[in-house]
């Protein structure tokens, strides 16, 4: 019975294997280059093997040794990595590749059905639902709001100034969390519970190892096997304080409507400047209509996340590059002067838009250290890319990462150079080749937030402050996760400017 049993597992092992290798689907994935893989298991035994760090650097090296376009395969799936402007303007500028699955699919417990992971109708009908939340009408309103916490934030860096050596992620971690609050949902997080918002912070980097581990490895792909597994129990400890945070901040704006009965706004009010709408208002606006209690928990959950992190570790990274580049610090300095003076007056739109300079800079920097290094589609029908036909029902990785160090598109990738973004050297350069916000329809329907926020905290940080180099960008090792991260803490010295800087 044994024997007859093992025959017929034989059997069925080499039947799967022929199918894979000489199906259609076999044949065109054979011929994109990639590591070493065997048959039905692919490259898992290396990929079993990866930790957040050397994750990372995997993923880099596939760029480096098979150029545009490369495979790597595991069990029961597939997936090609693109790092070429060209093919990665194919996917993302159609709507035919907006799907997503794995391994977005694993967010699922946690963001739901919101913007960031969902798919054809919902997607487009919570996309235009909340685009109005982020007209720049609307996100000109908050600039009160965006210089207020700027201020709090350069005084916890004015008692830094004594010290060697100040870890700047943490700061502005915080910084940034209270403004999406604030702007986005209207709360403020002074007056949530101070061991709600550490969980909140401690939950937020535990998420992206669970989900991490989960991807490497590749037995917890069903969820039938990963819900029986510890990683998923503790998992489900974590979502409860991501949850529980993101239902305070909830029910918080909730009680202040009520209590002070706000209603509907109509969009004519919303850019008339009668009303400061967060985008929370909106959501509580159509519960019920167009969206549900649980929706409107996805959509808070996803911004919350989103909105804060992705900026806190672009200026970290920021604030690294400019401490160790003193003559373009020097550079920014000057355009500050000659757009404020000696003031220390919070800025205005007007004069934020005469920071050509400063912009530049923050392009150049989120060029380096891209937020999200990494996004993914799935596609539902073929695509010619890099030369070969990729066939439907396989993941596209598009690795901005490597996109954005392209030496042809970028000579010396690895030099800070912000003259790369003013006007005149832009003409002619591929509209994909850089990307730090996404492209295409799904793109972040966030940006211009980002944009005004970054400029807003810079400005106001480097009129006051003069920045010393402590972690460089050689000492930085990068390491998988939800957004780009490093191993170890990012180090800046700030020195108080000039006292001519505070008349």
């Amino acid at each position: 019975m044994f024997f007859y049993l093992l025959l017929v597992v034989i059997v069925l092992l080499a039947f799967i294997c022929l199918h894979l290798r000489f199906s259609r689907w076999g044949r065109l994935m054979a011929k994109i280059p990639g590591n070493k893989s065997y048959p039905i298991i692919g490259d898992s035994i290396d990929i079993i093997k990866l930790d957040a760090v050397s994750s990372f650097v995997y993923f880099r090296n596939l760029c480096k040794d098979y150029g545009r376009i490369s495979k790597m395969q595991m069990i029961g799936s597939a997936a090609v990595n693109l790092a070429h402007h060209e093919d990665i303007e194919i996917i993302l500028s159609s709507t035919r590749f907006n799907e997503k699955q794995t391994p977005y699919n694993f967010m699922k417990p946690w963001l739901g059905d919101g913007l960031l992971i969902s798919n054809g109708e919902k997607w487009k009908q919570r996309r235009k639902l909340l685009t109005p939340a982020f007209h720049f009408n609307i996100l000109k309103k908050f600039c009160h709001t965006f210089n207020e916490h700027t201020e709090r934030f350069l005084e916890l860096l004015d008692k830094e100034t004594s010290q060697e050596k100040t870890n700047v992620k943490p700061l502005l971690t915080r910084a940034t969390l209270d403004i999406m609050c604030e702007t986005s949902m209207g709360t403020s997080m002074h007056e949530t519970s101070g061991s709600t918002t550490k969980k909140y912070f401690d939950a937020l980097y535990d998420i992206g190892d669970v989900l991490l581990e989960r991807f490497f490895k590749v037995w917890l792909h069903s969820d039938f096997i990963y819900n029986y597994s510890s990683l998923a129990k503790r998992e489900r400890k974590l979502l409860k304080d991501l949850h529980n945070f993101t239902n305070t901040v909830i029910d918080e704006r909730r009680e202040y409507r009520q209590k002070h009965n706000i209603t509907s706004s109509t969009g004519d009010e919303m850019f008339s400047g009668k009303v400061k709408k967060a985008m929370l208002d909106m959501l509580l606006e159509n519960e019920g209509t167009k969206i549900d209690s649980e929706g409107i928990r996805e959509e808070v959950d996803t911004f919350m996340f989103e909105g804060h992190d992705t900026t806190s570790m672009a200026m970290s990274f920021m604030l690294m590059r400019i401490a160790n580049e003193p003559e373009i610090q020097d550079k920014i300095y000057e355009e500050l002067q000659g757009v404020f003076g000696d003031s220390r007056e919070p800025p205005t739109v007007e004069e934020l838009s005469e920071l050509k300079y400063l912009e530049c800079c923050i392009k150049e920097s989120l060029r380096i250290y891209p937020s999200v290094p990494f996004i993914a589609r799935y596609i539902t029908e073929d695509a010619e890319l890099g030369g070969y036909t990729v066939p439907a029902g396989t993941i596209v990785q598009i690795d901005i990462f490597d996109c954005h160090r392209n030496p042809e598109i970028w000579p010396e990738p690895e030099k800070f150079i912000p003259e790369r973004f003013l006007p005149e050297n832009c003409v002619g350069r591929h509209s994909y080749a850089y990307i730090p916000f996404s492209a295409g329809a799904r793109n972040c329907i966030g940006q211009k937030f980002a944009m005004l926020e970054m400029k807003t905290m810079m400005s106001c940080l480097l009129r006051r402050f003069k920045l010393e180099p402590v972690t460089t960008h050689e000492d930085i090792v990068f390491y998988a996760d939800l957004v780009l991260r490093t191993k170890n803490p990012i180090y800046v010295k700030f020195r108080p400017r000039t006292k001519t800087m505070y008349k």
